[in-house]
């Protein structure tokens, strides 16, 4: 990039999260950045607004902290100050008509403990017994990719597969074990599991050691941790953490720090190259507007990028595979409840110890998941708004791929379907006195067997294509973290990109 020159132009297809995170990244370079959205708002699946007065988020509401990428984020957009952490997250499994504690000691439901995994309850007696073949077995051949269910049911049984495994991922990806790829869902286990013959013994690599109990007590369950302490903490505190004002604030803090200029409402039709770079055709075919850049980051779901590569040439691999990623939509149902509700002025949902529960798609309920938000995070609690008393935030998922039917009754529907199921599971008195129904089509990239070769595909043929890079959920993992991943990556590609042109090639 020539300082004599004007600026390089980069656009970014795509306002969500990675888009947003790319063009940050991009702040204090020597480009120009002009960020193009389809919808009428930055930020893609983070929003938040206020349900009783309390800004609760619309979509995701948590990261991992595991994982530098979102939290180095928020602390270089300023936000660290507003991060807190959960008061529990202790889970459970809503399964044959009981709340049952997650048991302790697993990997995403895949059990290191057999002793654990029986005093959850959350197996039948020969579920427990075929779980324990898994010792015995001889090693499980795989060759290639295969779906979590074949090969986790093979090691433990089918209800290891469909009481915890399938809740689990059915939470991350709303998709089914069955068709989700063991090497991209599970990638960590996967690897262990080709260095073990039992697949416990797998997960009980990827943990860390047991705590000791201390002279003269006696060792007790612990209730849904991955290393015997509670679900979602490690040592040193939480693994999951969220911001003060919902994560839903990061969106706009993001957009306003890069210095990009933003624009909704506006859908890129074409993609193409030009002699030196790229152009980008917005708006309608009657009236089509032409923007000229330098490079381009797809920072759009799968099936919008394949329709903007399929007039690059060289690029029908990356098309063809970008076909063949399919997603899922859900909604999520958000409850306020007086906490009078739940048993008594206090402490309401809190009694119960839980952060929330799982509920696996072999027991028919419409909810998959259901979160004590004002459990969970405290000071939601403590944010109710004026007159209207303590009050109990739930939030309730609903919607796995093959569920459209499900999504197509009215709010009104699913609003009462999820205060039923929640009343049936922590024995709610009377109804929410404020409910919110946020939808979100074709949110969550499926990941099926095969998705690795498939990402790598797309690389390959985009890698080809100077100035050009792609970002989001669709490849290396739907969480938040992984998604600032790969805008980072993404920006990387398009700044190297820019920094090989002949000086004397003007910008755009």
């Amino acid at each position: 990039m020539n300082p004599a020159n004007a600026q390089p132009h980069v656009v970014i297809v795509g306002g969500g999260i990675s888009g947003l995170a790319a063009a940050f990244f991009l702040r204090d370079e020597a480009v120009r950045v002009t960020v193009l959205e389809g919808s009428p708002r930055l930020g893609g699946k983070l929003s938040v607004s206020e349900i009783a007065g309390v800004a609760v988020d619309e979509g995701a509401e948590a990261l991992l902290v595991t994982r530098p990428e979102g939290t180095g984020l928020i602390a270089d957009a300023g936000l660290a100050g507003q991060r807190v952490t959960p008061g529990t997250t202790s889970s459970a499994i809503w399964t044959r008509g009981v709340l049952r504690a997650l048991p302790g000691r697993q990997f995403m439901g895949v059990p290191s403990d057999l002793s654990e995994l029986a005093r959850s309850g959350v197996l039948s007696g020969e579920g427990l017994a075929r779980a324990a073949e898994d010792l015995e077995l001889p090693p499980t051949d795989r060759d290639g990719d295969v779906a979590v269910a074949q090969y986790v049911g093979a090691r433990l049984g089918d209800e290891v597969v469909d009481r915890l495994v399938d809740p689990l991922l059915g939470g991350v990806y709303a998709g089914r074990s069955a068709e989700l790829s063991f090497d991209a869902t599970l990638p960590a286990l996967a690897a262990a599991a080709r260095r073990h013959r039992s697949l416990a013994e797998a997960v009980r690599s990827l943990l860390p050691p047991p705590p000791q109990p201390q002279a003269g007590t006696q060792p007790q369950a612990q209730a849904g941790g991955r290393n015997g302490s509670p679900a979602g903490t490690r040592a040193g505190g939480s693994v999951f953490t969220t911001l003060s004002g919902g994560l839903g604030t990061l969106p706009e803090v993001l957009a306003k720090a890069s210095g990009a200029a933003a624009r909704t409402g506006t859908v890129v039709r074409e993609l193409s190259r030009t002699g030196s770079g790229w152009r980008l055709t917005l708006g309608s075919a009657a009236a089509p507007e032409y923007v000229d850049a330098d490079a381009v980051i797809l920072a759009v779901p799968a099936r919008p990028a394949g329709r903007l590569l399929a007039q690059v040439p060289g690029t029908s691999a990356a098309v063809t595979a970008f076909g063949e990623i399919s997603y899922a939509s859900m909604a999520i149902i958000t409850l306020a409840y007086p906490r009078s509700a739940f048993g008594g002025a206090e402490p309401g949902l809190g009694a119960l110890g839980l952060s929330g529960y799982l509920v696996p798609a072999v027991d028919g309920r419409a909810v998959k998941a259901a979160t004590f938000s004002t459990v969970k995070w405290p000071h939601l609690a403590a944010a109710a708004g004026p007159g209207t008393g303590p009050l109990e935030i739930v939030r309730c998922s609903v919607g796995r791929i093959g569920e459209e039917g499900l999504l197509q009754r009215t709010d009104g529907e699913l609003a009462a379907l999820a205060a039923a199921e929640l009343a049936e599971a922590t024995g709610a008195r009377g109804g929410p006195a404020m409910v919110r129904v946020t939808r979100w089509g074709g949110a969550l990239p499926q990941y099926t067997v095969g998705h690795l070769d498939r990402v790598a595909r797309i690389r390959a043929a985009v890698g080809a294509q100077p100035g050009l890079a792609v970002c989001g959920a669709a490849y290396d993992g739907v969480g938040i973290p992984a998604c600032v991943a790969t805008a980072r990556t993404a920006a990387g590609q398009v700044l190297a990109a820019l920094r090989a042109v002949p000086a004397d090639e003007g910008a755009r």
